[in-house]
């Protein structure tokens, strides 16, 4: 029954087609770095309550900026192109940064 409500308010709620993001440039904005950071997200319930959520990146995560997700749209294939980069670095180098 709730699937069935979400479909309704989803095609209600469509975008209209005179809006067109597709020039934009990147994400920004004033609370760019911030959501960078780590955010939290507050959720009021239907019931009355309110729930918090802590939002952040995992150790180890990046994040990619548009022009570059339309190349890479997968972890995969970010880390197969990197990986042929770091073939055709100089060994002399690659051993300095494997040890710092």
């Amino acid at each position: 029954m709730k699937k069935a409500a979400c479909k309704e308010i989803s095609d209600k709620e469509e975008m209209k087609s005179e809006y067109d993001f597709s020039k934009m440039k990147g994400i920004g904005g004033k609370y760019c770095k911030a959501y960078r950071a780590g955010h939290k997200v507050v959720i009021h319930n239907a019931d009355g309550t309110t729930s918090v959520q802590y939002f952040k990146l995992e150790d180890g995560a990046v994040m990619l900026e548009p022009d570059v997700r339309r190349y890479f749209s997968t972890s995969e294939s970010v880390n197969k192109a990197l990986r042929s980069l770091i073939s055709i670095i100089p060994s002399k180098r690659r051993s300095a940064h494997a040890k710092g």
